[in-house]
């Protein structure tokens, strides 16, 4: 890709890129949100057509028109926000769009494609239920179906947005020689992570964007995380590490969850018999690869599911079930896995939404009527706090990056004055500073004494803010760990449902 530029209205996305990965290699593509990644993937893949500049494959030029042009050349992506169809099962999501011939035809054997896909799961260890509703599954499943498509159609250029989000270390290492076998095949794999020890793992080069603009191309040996981060961002920044916080926790017990069972969107038991406590000013990490019972947890702790048995329990209160506003006002706030479909709502304003959870209150609200101004004041400076970046507080949610959203989230929970703070994923997506920026306000909340219950795939972002680790597997809580001493490997072992030596 040589030259690529791409305009929207008030904004060049990319800005004349020059980029190029080599038949059999492992080219890793680093940059904040809004650094112009997406859009030159889209561009690969035919999603957009560029503006100015020319791309190439195998030395021979070529223009996409559609995304179907990108798939017949053989290249196929994992987009970050996916594209599936819900009512569809998973090896129906895989087979749609198939271009082969096999696909074309009128009869199409849904068992002998269900083997495939089940096949690929098992041996790239991305496994999901074929049969299984795309509705049915969580964020992290959702990612695998698009990882299982992507390899279904044996792409020779194959991008990877954030590939890992989902898999326990040893599963991500696995994953690694995956794609080292496949540039070993002469494939060409395009790995684009803001896990910078990933790219250092697997890459063998990195091309950097920031601002829309090519920065540099590096060979991965060569260059250390931070420099790496420093080039992602335009300085230097302080990367993921554990850190001591200045109010340590206290003895009060601020939340508890006992005997919680709480059935799953397939009917099957997703939470089991599971218990466990959260100090005031504690963080607790429940680490667990995705589809061991994580969303129906925080959704059951949150009000948002009603759980078959089981009590949760804040400040010696115990909460109604199934009753979000009972959470509320108990103190409980909520930072969901899904933030731009659970989150916010979409089509309302920064300022509407930045009062979902208290638009009953005396200060935004006379009886019916709600106080435009007095909203539009509490909208300013929450954007002003939390550094939103944003033209105004009448901007769409939807409208917002990745990490202005989340901070938009963390904002307008943080404004309750919470008591117990449920966070799941909070940095998935995110780049490294949005990352940095997150992570100091989990921090500065549990040192305020709010009690944290952290619930993440990213085994590095616990290790990194937890004073516990807590493993979930299939619905149930398998090991407790102190992240001062256990292992990486320690931990994966328990997340996959391995038992300590």
């Amino acid at each position: 890709m040589r030259g690529i530029t791409k305009r929207f209205p008030g904004v060049v996305a990319n800005d004349g890129v020059d980029f190029e990965a080599a038949a059999g290699e492992v080219h890793a593509l680093l940059g904040e949100n809004g650094a112009g990644k997406s859009t030159l993937s889209n561009i690969l893949t035919g999603l957009y057509l560029q503006d100015e500049g020319t791309i190439s494959l195998y030395g021979e030029p070529v223009r996409f028109h559609s995304p179907s042009d990108a798939i017949d050349a053989g290249i196929a992506m994992v987009h970050q926000h996916f594209r599936l169809v819900p009512p569809f099962s998973v090896a129906e999501n895989i087979i749609l769009g198939e271009h082969r011939a096999e696909a074309r035809k009128l009869l199409v054997h849904p068992r002998q494609i269900e083997r495939r896909v089940a096949e690929l799961g098992r041996r790239y260890s991305v496994a999901v239920e074929p049969r299984a509703r795309v509705w049915q599954l969580s964020v992290g499943e959702q990612q695998r179906v698009e990882i299982l498509k992507a390899l279904y159609r044996e792409a020779r250029i194959l991008i990877l947005d954030e590939p890992t989000a989902v898999l326990t270390p040893q599963e991500s290492d696995a994953l690694f020689e995956t794609l080292r076998t496949m540039a070993a095949e002469g494939r060409t794999v395009i790995f684009i992570s803001h896990k910078l020890h990933e790219v250092k793992a697997v890459a063998d080069r990195v091309t950097v964007l920031r601002g829309g603009k090519s920065i540099a191309t590096v060979v991965a040996a060569e260059a250390t995380p931070r420099q790496l981060a420093a080039m992602m961002v335009g300085r230097d920044v302080e990367l993921a590490a554990r850190k001591e916080r200045a109010a340590p926790p206290r003895e009060d017990i601020a939340f508890e969850v006992e005997g919680l069972c709480v059935r799953g969107d397939r009917g099957e038991e997703a939470v089991r018999d599971l218990s466990l406590t959260v100090r005031s000013g504690e963080i607790v990490g429940v680490a667990g690869v995705a589809g061991n019972g994580q969303r129906e947890l925080a959704e059951a702790v949150t009000g948002m599911r009603a759980p078959t048995s089981g009590t949760v329990t804040v400040a010696g209160r115990k909460l109604k079930t199934s009753d979000p506003r009972s959470a509320i006002a108990a103190g409980v706030a909520h930072v969901p896995e899904d933030r731009l479909g659970t989150g916010v709502a979409p089509s309302l304003s920064i300022a509407e939404n930045s009062v979902l959870k208290s638009y009953r209150g005396r200060t935004v609200s006379s009886g019916p009527f709600l106080r435009w101004r007095a909203i539009g004041r509490h909208a300013v400076d929450l954007i002003h706090r939390y550094a939103v970046a944003t033209p105004g507080p009448h901007l769409r949610a939807r409208d917002l990056s990745g990490g202005n959203l989340q901070k938009l989230v963390l904002g307008r929970e943080f404004s309750g004055q919470p008591k117990v703070l449920i966070a799941a994923s909070p940095t998935r997506g995110l780049d490294v500073g949005a990352i940095e920026t997150v992570h100091s306000y989990l921090r500065e909340a549990a040192s305020d004494g709010v009690a944290v219950l952290l619930i993440s795939e990213d085994l590095d972002e616990i290790l990194a803010l937890a004073d516990r680790v807590l493993v979930i597997y299939e619905g149930r809580i398998t090991g407790a760990f102190d992240p001062g001493t256990a292992t990486v490997e320690e931990i994966g072992l328990s997340m996959a449902g391995g038992e300590r030596e």
